[in-house]
């Protein structure tokens, strides 16, 4: 219990201001349906970190953490270029994405925890508590209390403010976000 009390506190805490928050709101913002956002949120944390629990240290084994930067600055900057593309949804958001909200969800919320804070806190939690079934638990609770009323409040935020605004500013903190951790990398490099 003291296992996953810790995991979630901590990944609560530390998904404050997080992409995925971000990428919670974007979601919200443009489809406006919270019951299947905060579905996929849950169903895609619980498979990435879980393998993270599971497999995490051999992930580590197989990448430098100087490849992980570029890699994952690079994502960002092409999330943040994805998200400024407007597509048919952005005129009708009640229209379902191709994969379902549910879908499109767990598939975006997993591929933007790769790599990400959390994820690497799990992969260190897991390691040092040995328990990957309590750490994996803990930290999904953890990323569904920050994020659940990022959702919720995004649907309510949605209809007051235009999409193209909400779009162009998560776009921006992604970008901004990924030549951060280019930046990083670069420094690193050196």
């Amino acid at each position: 219990m003291t296992t996953f009390l810790l995991a979630a506190g901590l990944i609560a805490l530390a998904e404050i201001g997080d992409k995925t928050q971000l990428l919670s709101l974007f979601l919200a913002a443009r489809y406006r349906r919270p019951v299947p956002i905060l579905i996929g949120i849950l169903i895609a944390t619980l498979v990435n970190h879980g393998l993270a629990s599971v497999l995490g240290s051999q992930v580590g084994a197989l990448f430098t953490p100087d490849q992980l930067r570029w890699g994952v600055g690079g994502l960002f900057v092409l999330m943040g270029a994805w998200v400024l593309i407007p597509d048919r949804l952005d005129e009708d958001p009640e229209t379902s994405p191709r994969f379902g909200v549910l879908g499109t969800t767990l598939v975006l919320f997993f591929l933007a925890e790769m790599g990400d804070k959390t994820q690497i806190a799990t992969v260190g939690l897991a390691a040092q508590q040995g328990q990957w079934f309590a750490v994996t638990c803990g930290t999904t609770l953890g990323m569904l209390l920050a994020n659940a009323p990022v959702v919720l409040l995004g649907d309510r935020l949605a209809r007051r403010l235009p999409l193209k605004t909400i779009r162009t500013m998560a776009a921006l903190s992604f970008i901004l976000l990924g030549l951060g951790v280019l930046m990083g990398a670069a420094a690193f490099s050196r």
